[in-house]
C-alpha cells in the first residue's frame, strides 16, 4: 500500500509537455482597442527616432550611444509594450510621444546645422550616382516590416514567460490577440514585398506565362517547405509541446508560408477578370466564410474526428485560404507603395500617398465593422483557427493602418527622401532615415 501511493501520485502529475501545452492552451484573447494600442507604440518610437535623427543628426555618427539608444528604442521599447507595460500601453504611447515632441521643439546645436545639408553628401555612399530605377525602397516601409519582426521574435519568445499576459498569446478559436495580429501581419508584410516583381514586369511592360511563373513561384517555396519539415521531424522526434488545434498535427506556419506563392501565382491569372488584388482577396474572403457558413464545413474544421491526413490537419488546410486572401490584400498595398511615382513633384508625391493609404485604411476599416458589429454589421467573430473573414479583414485595416502611420512619420521628418535626383542621393537618404537595428531585422525576413 504505502508503495503504490507515490506511483499514483507520479501517474496523475503531468508531464512537462502537457503542462507547457496548457499554458498556451483555451485562451480568449484580449480587445481589439488594446491590441492597436500595443501595435501603436511601433510608429511613435519611429516618431522619436525619426525626431532624434532629423533634428539633431543623433544617429550619424552611428556611435556606441547610438547604437545602444537606437536599440533601446526600437527593440526594448516594444519589449515593454508587452511586459511591464501590457496593462498601460496607452500610457506608454504618450510618455513616448511626449518625448517625441520635446526631442523636435528643442532647437538643434548650431554645430549640428552646419553639419546636416538637405540630402546627405553623396561621397559616404557607395551607390553609384546613376538614374533612379522604377520602384524605390522606401524607409516606412523598412521601419514597419523591421517592427514587425522585432515584436514577432519577442513574442515568440516572451510566451513561454509568465510575464508575457495570456491574453496576448494565440487564440484557442474565437476572438483576438496580439500574437493572432502577428501572424497574419507576417503573412500581410510577405505578400508587400511580393509586388514588386509584379510591378517590375509591368514597367518593363513584359507578361509572364503562367508555367514560368509557376515554377519561379516553386522556387520560392522549397525552401520554406524544406523548413516546415525540418521543424515537423525535430518537433515529432524531440516530443516537443506542440499546440494541435493551431494548425493540426503535422501542419506548421512554414507550410502555410510555403504554399502561398504558387497559388498567387495562380490568382494572378484571375486579374483578368477581377483586375484588383483587394477586389481578389474581398471576394476569396467573403467565398470561404459563405462557404463556413452555409456548410458543415465550420463544424468539421472545429470539431470533427482525426481519423487521417487531412482530417488531422484540417485547420492548416482551410485556414490557408484566410492567409492567402490576406497575402494578396498586402500585395495590393505593396502596388500602392512601392512605385516611384503616382503625380509629379516631391510634395504631390508624398500628399498623394499619404491620401491613398489613408482611403484605403478607412475602406478596410469600414469593411471590418460592418463584418463584425452585432448592431450595424454582420456580427461575426474574429477567428484565427479559422481564418475567416472577419479575422482577414481585421488583420488586414490593422496593418494598413499601422503603414499609414510610419508613412506620415517619414513624411513629415525625411522630406529628402522624396527630394533626391539620382540613385546615390537616395540612397545616402534612405540610410539617414532608417534605423540600423530595422535595416538589420529587414535582411532576415
Amino acid at each position: 500500500m504505502a508503495d503504490s501511493a507515490p506511483s499514483t501520485s507520479a501517474a496523475t502529475t503531468p508531464s512537462y509537455k502537457q503542462l507547457k501545452e496548457d499554458f498556451v492552451s483555451n485562451l480568449s484573447g484580449g480587445s481589439v482597442a488594446e491590441i492597436a494600442q500595443v501595435c501603436a507604440v511601433a510608429p511613435v518610437v519611429a516618431l522619436l527616432w525619426s525626431a532624434l535623427q532629423a533634428r539633431h543628426s543623433f544617429f550619424k555618427p552611428y556611435t556606441t550611444l547610438a547604437f545602444v539608444v537606437d536599440f533601446l528604442l526600437n527593440v526594448g521599447a516594444l519589449l515593454l509594450s508587452v511586459t511591464l507595460y501590457s496593462n498601460a500601453p496607452l500610457l506608454l504611447n504618450i510618455l513616448l510621444a511626449t518625448a517625441a515632441a520635446t526631442v523636435y521643439l528643442v532647437p538643434s546645436s548650431l554645430s549640428t546645422r552646419k553639419k546636416k545639408p538637405q540630402l546627405p553628401p553623396n561621397a559616404q555612399s557607395k551607390t553609384p550616382a546613376g538614374p533612379l530605377s522604377v520602384l524605390s525602397t522606401k524607409p516606412f516601409l523598412t521601419n514597419y516590416r523591421g517592427n514587425m519582426m522585432v515584436v514577432t521574435c519577442i513574442c515568440i519568445l516572451a510566451v513561454d514567460f509568465r510575464l508575457f499576459p495570456r491574453r496576448f498569446a494565440k487564440v484557442e478559436t474565437w476572438g483576438t490577440s496580439l500574437m493572432d495580429m502577428g501572424v497574419g501581419s507576417f503573412v500581410f508584410s510577405a505578400g508587400v514585398v511580393a509586388s514588386r516583381p509584379v510591378l517590375k514586369e509591368r514597367a518593363e511592360g513584359k507578361t509572364t506565362p503562367l508555367t514560368t511563373r509557376l515554377a519561379r513561384s516553386l522556387r520560392h517555396s522549397l525552401p520554406l517547405l524544406v523548413l516546415g519539415m525540418v521543424r515537423l521531424l525535430s518537433v515529432k522526434g524531440l516530443d516537443y509541446a506542440e499546440h494541435v488545434t493551431e494548425y493540426g498535427v503535422h501542419w506548421n506556419f512554414f507550410f502555410t508560408l510555403g504554399f502561398l506563392p504558387p497559388f498567387v501565382a495562380l490568382f494572378q491569372s484571375a486579374l483578368k477578370v477581377v483586375p484588383s488584388y483587394a477586389g481578389l482577396a474581398v471576394l476569396l474572403g467573403v467565398l470561404y466564410q459563405v462557404v463556413l457558413e452555409s456548410t458543415d464545413l465550420k463544424a468539421y474544421i472545429l470539431a470533427g474526428p482525426r481519423t487521417n491526413l487531412f482530417s488531422m490537419n484540417r485547420e492548416g488546410i482551410f485556414s490557408f485560404w484566410g492567409y492567402l486572401a490576406i497575402f494578396l490584400a498586402g500585395q495590393d498595398t505593396g502596388m500602392v507603395v512601392l512605385p516611384r511615382t503616382l503625380t509629379r513633384g516631391s510634395t504631390s508625391k508624398r500628399s498623394t500617398l499619404l491620401l491613398t493609404l489613408s482611403v484605403w485604411s478607412l475602406v478596410w476599416l469600414a469593411l471590418y465593422f460592418f463584418c463584425s458589429d452585432y448592431t450595424y454589421g454582420a456580427g461575426l467573430t474574429v477567428s484565427r483557427r479559422l481564418a475567416n473573414l472577419p479575422y482577414m479583414l481585421w488583420v488586414v485595416a490593422s496593418n494598413i493602418t499601422l503603414v499609414l502611420a510610419f508613412c506620415a512619420a517619414d513624411t513629415l521628418l525625411f522630406p529628402a527622401f522624396y527630394r533626391a535626383h539620382d540613385a546615390r542621393a537616395e540612397r545616402e537618404a534612405y540610410d539617414t532615415a532608417t534605423s540600423r537595428v530595422l535595416r538589420a531585422y529587414n535582411r532576415v525576413c
